[in-house]
């Protein structure tokens, strides 16, 4: 596999962590270089370490998750995104507070729901014999700028648009679960 098909796989597989980073970046009123770099670590590992599970066990663990992963995935993408409207519809929170925390367990969730594809691309990794360290090495540099770029572009937009902003994060995150349910289910 040439390294623009690996950048464009990596392009791919982070495009749910571009989409959750960027709805981090809405809901934060102070934005730090440390925050922005946490955030795309976070989702880099993720997306690191789940196709070299996938790659790692093959075609046994996949048959073993793939019967229930869209529903893993679409269970904590959507119970994230109701909490995110929950928040964006309630009481406005004026205060340096939960807002401008960076609360890691949900950010460890976030990042296991959008990694859980990435299983598959494991897999897949094994059957075309690619090498697996370039992969998940361009995968992971790839979700790394991307969710980083994205936590900063979700805060400029949020800082003007806040609550529709929030609201709109909240919606991506649940639709994102959607559609891993509905491409798994065959629907769509």
């Amino acid at each position: 596999m040439s390294l623009l098909s690996l950048i464009m796989l990596g392009i791919g597989v982070s495009a749910d962590a571009f989409a959750a980073a960027l709805a981090i970046g809405v809901r934060k009123t102070r934005i730090t270089g440390r925050m922005v770099v946490t955030v795309g670590s976070v989702f880099a590992v993720f997306q690191i370490v789940m196709p070299l599970i996938g790659w790692a066990l093959a075609s046994s663990f996949s048959t073993f998750l793939a019967p229930v992963d869209h529903w893993i995935a679409f269970v904590l993408l959507v119970m994230l995104g109701v909490n995110m409207l929950r928040e964006a519809l309630g009481p406005d929170e004026t205060s340096k507070g939960p807002k401008d925390r960076l609360d890691l367990r949900r950010l460890a969730v976030l990042g296991l729901a959008t990694s859980i594809d990435a299983l598959a691309v494991g897999v897949s990794l094994a059957v075309t014999h690619v090498s697996v360290v370039e992969a998940v090495a361009v995968i992971g540099a790839m979700t790394f700028l991307l969710s980083a770029m994205a936590v900063l572009i979700g805060h400029r937009a949020g800082m003007r648009f806040r609550r529709p902003a929030e609201i709109l994060g909240g919606l991506v995150l649940i639709a994102i679960g959607t559609r891993i349910l509905m491409e798994h289910l065959g629907v769509w």
